[in-house]
């Protein structure tokens, strides 16, 4: 049998690394060994910060809701509270992007939030 030998093939693979790390700094773009470590590292942390983005926007998005129903006098829990109990199933980008853009629509959920939130605590 042959013998097979991985010239071809490693060289593939470390060109491949090369224009991956291109806009890298310093070593980690010119010797292969701590640029395909710098590389392995950065698709791991890729790999994980899609998510942590998707936690990190539900956060900005509750803050910026809880700002604006703080203006008005009412917390973000008794908001999300109230619209869930008068049946508006706004998610919080929906509810954020109002809060932001639409003062007045955003107003007109806080009253219904409120009426919501005022009448169970008049019924209990």
């Amino acid at each position: 049998m042959a013998r097979i030998k991985r010239g071809v093939s490693k060289i593939k693979h470390r060109r491949k690394v090369m224009k991956l790390v291109k806009g890298f700094r310093a070593a980690r773009r010119r010797n292969y060994r701590v640029a395909n470590e710098a590389l392995l590292h950065s698709l791991a942390y890729a790999f994980r910060d899609r998510r942590v983005r998707k936690r990190d926007f539900r956060a900005l998005w509750i803050a910026r809701i809880n700002a604006a129903a703080r203006r008005e006098g009412l917390s973000y829990s008794k908001l999300i509270a109230g619209l869930k109990k008068s049946g508006v199933n706004l998610n919080r980008k929906a509810l954020a992007d109002l809060a932001v853009h639409d003062a007045a629509a955003f107003g007109r959920l806080l009253t219904l939030a409120k009426d919501a939130h005022t009448r169970t605590e008049t019924a209990a």
